[in-house]
């Protein structure tokens, strides 16, 4: 027989599994060999140990839940436990993470029969934990959050984008323009409204899962560049999402992509 779940029961297993999982991977933080610019054994070793951590507490929780793996093929809808799909990312940020750069992360979400229900992303070097429920209000800690309210865009706008945006477009944004090297950050900044807008790319529904539902409860969206809401669950088989995403209050999304043209590739 089904068991109906409270969503403050789950979202408090979510928020303790979480933390554990943080513990595992800050043993790990910043203990990539020095004479080497990206380690990849340490970021490998550590996504292995800090997933297992999470399936070892869910097994032993919610033994009948699924967890996400790329190629999802189960679409249908369900009334028992296994209408419950957890997603779980390990480490967002990597090389900042093998480097030593507090700037990483991990998250998880919860999906009910492909409805989200709730979305958390962690910092373990800062202590920082976003987290919200779909359709209701975002956190950082206890303290609500909200896109900024910012009328329009100006000199001390903030735009959070990846390394090689600059080979892709060429823009007028008025303001600032930067790289914290964490996808989940980026997204989560722009919901407490420290940032106006983030354009991501090449992200995947694993990574994408918790930050959507934290983004949308604070009052922002994700969008293809044609204007286009992003529909998550389009990516459910882990295919990479090729689409540029602008991440941003609704009532911005016009004044940012203006600013954004994108480079004519050379013959």
């Amino acid at each position: 027989m089904a068991q109906d779940y409270d969503i403050e029961q789950l979202l408090q297993f979510g928020m303790e599994v979480i933390h554990e999982a943080g513990d595992k991977a800050l043993s790990y933080y910043g203990k990539g060999k020095p004479n080497v610019k990206f380690d990849e054994s340490i970021v490998t070793q550590a996504e292995l140990d800090i997933t297992e951590c999470f399936q070892e507490q869910l097994k032993a929780h919610f033994p009948e839940h699924q967890l996400f793996r790329n190629f999802q093929e189960e679409r249908g809808y369900s009334h028992d436990d296994k209408r419950y799909l957890w997603v779980f990312d390990p480490l967002d940020g990597v090389a900042n993470f093998q480097a030593g750069i507090p700037i990483w992360g991990m998250s998880v979400a919860l999906v009910e029969n492909f409805w989200p229900l709730f979305g958390i992303f962690y910092m373990p070097v800062t202590n920082d934990l976003f987290y919200g429920r779909a359709g209701e209000i975002a956190f950082l800690g206890d303290d609500k959050i909200r896109v900024s309210s910012q009328a329009s865009i100006d000199d001390e706008s903030l735009m959070l984008t990846y390394s090689r945006f600059h080979h892709r477009f060429h823009t007028s944004f008025p303001g600032k323009i930067r790289d914290f090297g964490c996808t989940g950050a980026h997204i989560c900044y722009v919901a407490m409204g420290r940032a106006e807008a983030a354009l991501i790319f090449h992200e995947s529904y694993q990574g994408l899962a918790a930050a959507r539902v934290i983004i949308e409860a604070a009052g922002g969206k994700s969008y293809k560049l044609d204007g286009k809401e992003l529909f998550l669950n389009e990516y459910l088989d882990g295919d990479r999402i090729n689409d540029h995403l602008l991440v941003v209050a609704p009532d911005k999304f016009v004044q940012v992509r203006s600013c954004l043209k994108e480079v004519t590739p050379q013959p």
